[in-house]
């Protein structure tokens, strides 16, 4: 069954990853490139706040995965130029490093888990639990307070001439992003019900719900926990 999830989920973002460079690759031939100032849009700039409010997230975790400080700061960089196909390749590339006791006992927590430890109880020299909760609060508020200014400005985003070649692209690649991030989700979630739930709500409202289930995850631990221990659900906590 784990092999299985571990091949599942390999194979799942190599396919995405192989979507968003089609779409990329796609959009610049029939629109051109995007750096131009026509395609800023009130909600082009409100999905691209939300996009990359998503991709600090994961670069957080990228950079905890990452012991030396320079693959870090490579990843971190493609992550914010290329996006989900960086999300991807990342992930993919961790999955195919697993071993195969890895991949039988709990390949997800092994992916989530820094590449140097290999065990959770190893502990920082200082939490940085509240600095992370007021970090990940401040940046929910910001994206709740873009969407209901752009929403008061521009109307509904439910419109026909928004829907550019290089909005739908972004689009997509935000959502790659939110599949890489659901499956967190779930791993996380003891009840489908709850999981389901928050998945729907990251779907529905994007980074505003990462910002709010990475508050309520830190709320779990103390001030002397290791931020680290979110990635986990209960049972790998406590191991």
């Amino acid at each position: 069954m784990a092999i299985t999830l571990s091949n599942g989920l390999r194979a799942l973002f190599l396919v995405l990853g192989c979507l968003m460079m089609g779409t990329l690759i796609y959009t610049i031939y029939v629109d051109g490139l995007p750096f131009r100032r026509d395609l800023l849009t009130p909600w082009m700039i409100a999905t691209l706040v939300d996009f990359f409010i998503n991709v600090i997230a994961l670069a957080a975790w990228v950079s905890y995965k990452e012991s030396n400080f320079i693959t870090a700061t490579v990843w971190i960089f493609l992550l914010i130029c290329f996006g989900s196909i960086t999300t991807c390749a990342y992930i993919f590339i961790q999955f195919l490093n697993l071993s195969p006791e890895e991949s039988l006992q709990d390949p997800v927590y092994h992916v989530l888990l820094r590449h140097e430890s290999k065990c959770v109880e190893q502990k920082t020299k200082q939490s940085a639990v509240v600095t992370t909760k007021i970090a990940f609060s401040v940046l929910g508020f910001l994206m709740l307070g873009t969407l209901i200014y752009t929403l008061i400005t521009d109307g509904s985003p439910f419109r026909k001439e928004l829907f550019t070649p290089w909005m739908v692209a972004t689009l997509i690649d935000f959502y790659i992003n939110v599949v890489a991030l659901s499956v967190w989700v779930a791993y996380k979630e003891s009840s489908w019900i709850s999981g389901f739930l928050w998945i729907l709500l990251l779907i529905c409202f994007g980074s505003i719900t990462t910002c709010a289930y990475i508050v309520k995850q830190l709320l779990h631990l103390t001030s002397q926990d290791p931020v680290y221990l979110i990635l986990f659900n209960r049972g790998n906590r406590q191991v």
